[in-house]
């Protein structure tokens, strides 16, 4: 066996990164980390975090202005948001003090280096800046560099020399320190949807652009457009079947060309993806395979390079933290140890964290469809959920795909309060085989979100009631209750 400086090198240290040096150093692998800036990677710095701590800010504000929805007095807040952006700013520092700091994975015994890495041959690397060798060797590589955010070539944006319109991304967005007046965002996918929400609570006038007929392209139709149409009533407006043809400055304005309309603004988000982080990476040294989308993996995570891996978002798959890491521990768990794992591609849930939340997992509804699946749709409303009634969230709906027969969960989706966190007992009951009539069955305590869930798996119970069984039973027994007629429609 050749002699290498590391067992293990994995490039990048966001969630993916993380995780896979935790596990690998744990399993007795010597292991070495390259991040190019801090750890934490988009989750700490410009994802996760900061965009939910900015939301619950927002929150926060449009709760006092209506307040008098809980017996109370209205109040309008004094938004600053420097202030704002302050307390995000420190939020993501304790959560890089408490699960981030390179000490702490120090204290694991690997080796923590900053600087960016580059591929030389199969087993080498170059790392231009920090300190130690600019050359290391390994013999099993884990690339987990991430992906940036992605603006298209709109004619008149600032191509970077602050020569055209100024604008933010994802990776920006959180170092504003002036509430615009008008924000204008391309874009409604998750990232433009949810800053939409919080810019207008904070107090911002705000206007989507997007090329399509609604948001949340990849979520239950029914459900995107019901909370389309909440966020419409709460003040956000949209620009729906054209895109960002032009961008100019008029004075301080921003003018921007969408079709036929002409949008004006004072600030211009970008929320138009994300791309795997490729450059620089030096894949075609190392024989690695790749496309304009990102890093190709099999579902164990492996390139090409049979020693090489690759996971998180720089493979171009999933755009989210926890498939990161879920990728991150397969890859760990079949480079280090030699055990075959693969990805679990069937029940990837994915939250959208506007108020109501938007929540999915397992199949859509749209995929049952073009497969020819037989299912039925089983149904739940919020209003009709005593939490959700006491609280005052009573918008929204729990959507169940299952078999008819069985009530197999073929996949779920939650508009509603705390849907990420319903949207995890249907997660855990679609992997562990779990059906509806056991949800059914499993006592849930009341009144919480979650007592939802066995509502909506009772309905179907409720399908298998019949005409025919109930005069059975009532010829059986001599009862002489009325006989139901069965509605597929009716909640129970």
């Amino acid at each position: 066996m050749a002699s290498y400086d590391y067992d293990l090198i994995v490039i990048g240290g966001g969630a993916a990164g993380l995780t896979a040096s935790g596990i690998a150093a744990n399993l007795g692998a010597k292991t070495l980390m390259i991040e190019r800036h801090r750890l934490g990677g988009d989750c700490t710095w410009t994802g996760c975090v900061p965009s939910k701590t900015l939301l619950k800010a927002a929150k926060v504000a449009h709760e006092m202005r209506t307040a008098s929805k809980y017996g109370l007095v209205d109040v309008e807040p004094t938004v600053d948001l420097k202030k704002v952006m302050a307390h995000v700013h420190q939020i993501r520092e304790d959560v890089y003090d408490e699960a981030d700091a390179p000490e702490i994975y120090e204290d694991m015994g690997i080796t923590v280096r900053h600087g960016a890495a580059r591929f030389t041959d199969e087993h080498t690397i170059t790392i231009e800046g920090g300190d130690g060798p600019s050359a290391v060797t390994g013999r099993l590589f884990i690339i987990a560099a991430g992906a940036s955010g992605w603006v298209p070539p709109v004619p008149g944006l600032d191509p970077g020399d602050g020569s055209g319109v100024p604008y933010v991304t994802n990776d920006t967005l959180f170092e504003m320190e002036q509430l615009p007046e008008h924000l204008a965002i391309v874009g409604g996918g998750p990232i433009g949807t949810e800053m939409s929400q919080a810019f207008r609570w904070l107090g911002s006038r705000v206007t989507v652009i997007d090329g399509t007929n609604h948001i949340l392209q990849n979520d239950d139709p029914d459900l995107a457009a019901m909370l389309q149409s909440y966020l419409e009533e709460q003040g956000v407006e949209y620009a729906f079947g054209a895109n960002a043809d032009r961008v100019s400055l008029d004075g301080g304005t921003i003018r921007i060309e969408a079709g036929e309309r002409v949008i004006e603004a004072d600030a211009l988000l970008m929320a138009t993806g994300r791309r795997a982080n490729l450059d620089g990476l030096g894949l075609d040294e190392a024989g690695v395979e790749y496309t304009p989308r990102g890093i190709t993996v099999d579902d164990h995570c492996k390139t090409n390079q049979s020693h090489i891996y690759a996971v998180g978002d720089v493979t171009g798959r999933y755009q989210f933290t926890h498939m990161s890491e879920h990728m991150a521990k397969v890859a760990a768990t079949n480079a280090v140890l030699k055990l075959p794992s693969k990805i679990d591609t069937k029940h990837v849930p994915w939250v959208t964290y506007t108020e109501p939340e938007l929540a999915h997992v397992g199949a859509t509804q749209k995929h049952l469809d073009e497969a020819g699946t037989n299912y039925d749709v089983y149904r739940f409303p919020y209003d009709r959920v005593d939490r959700a009634i006491t609280d005052g969230e009573t918008v929204g709906m729990i959507k169940v795909f299952a078999k008819s027969l069985t009530g197999t969960i073929l996949g779920a989706t939650v508009l509603g309060a705390r849907a990420g966190e319903l949207i995890c007992e249907y997660a855990v009951a679609m992997k562990g085989g779990v059906s509806l009539r056991e949800i059914a069955d499993t006592i849930h305590p009341y009144p919480t979100y979650g007592l939802g869930a066995r509502r909506a798996a009772d309905q179907w119970y409720a399908r298998k009631q019949s005409k025919t069984v109930t005069r059975f039973v009532q010829t059986l027994f001599g009862y002489r209750g009325e006989v139901q007629d069965v509605d597929p429609d009716r909640i129970v």
